[in-house]
């Protein structure tokens, strides 16, 4: 009988890392409507102190999306795109959480210009998205929702029919929602793929 063999590094780096709770849903969003529809449930599901990562090519839909979310967080001024001032603001109108929007596309991947921002002084107050966060902002919180929104292939056949359909076909769009941490681990990302109230 052989002696067990001390761990390896890798198996020891493995054993101490905490597991992450994960919370998936995917969903297909058939235009721009439907997107800002789903940024409308989704702002049901957040609360002071959500950071919401958001990830697609140029076009895909995040501040769409995010001006739902805007919508449905009830906050002040128009929800656009933050390229040129990096973040926006919205204070909310109501009682519930500002919403700080940021848009990291034009930041280096240094962590020293996301540190300028301060969202880790925002974030217990407010509900952070930031577009273009992907393996920038992931240490602010160890529970996060990430939204990957990808321009969904369409059927060829279907598109060939009309330009219609090839113009409806352009707008599909699939949705995965992932939450990581214990915050999202019970909350149903489901209900999202119904429509708004």
């Amino acid at each position: 009988m052989e002696a067990p063999h001390p761990p390896t590094a890798a198996e020891s780096t493995a054993s101490a890392a905490p597991a992450l709770d994960v919370n998936a849903a995917q969903l297909t969003v058939k235009s721009p409507e439907e997107m800002r529809e789903l940024g409308l449930r989704l702002a049901g599901l957040l609360r002071a102190g959500d950071l919401v990562m958001l990830t697609g090519a140029l076009g895909a839909g995040k501040t769409t999306l995010t001006r739902g979310l805007g919508e449905g967080l009830g906050v002040r001024g128009a929800v656009t795109s933050p390229t040129f001032v990096i973040a926006r603001v919205h204070p909310s109108l109501g009682s519930g959480p500002p919403l700080v929007h940021v848009d990291a596309y034009r930041l280096g991947g240094g962590l020293d210009e996301m540190e300028d921002l301060d969202l880790d002084v925002s974030l217990p107050d407010s509900v952070i998205v930031v577009e273009w966060g992907e393996g920038r902002v992931e240490e602010l919180s160890d529970d996060r929702l990430h939204v990957v929104i990808d321009r969904a292939a369409g059927d060829s056949a279907d598109s060939a029919d009309s330009a219609d359909s090839a113009d409806s076909a352009a707008e599909v769009r699939g949705v995965a929602l992932t939450g990581v941490g214990a915050r999202w681990a019970g909350v149903d990302l489901g209900v999202l793929t119904g429509p708004a109230d």
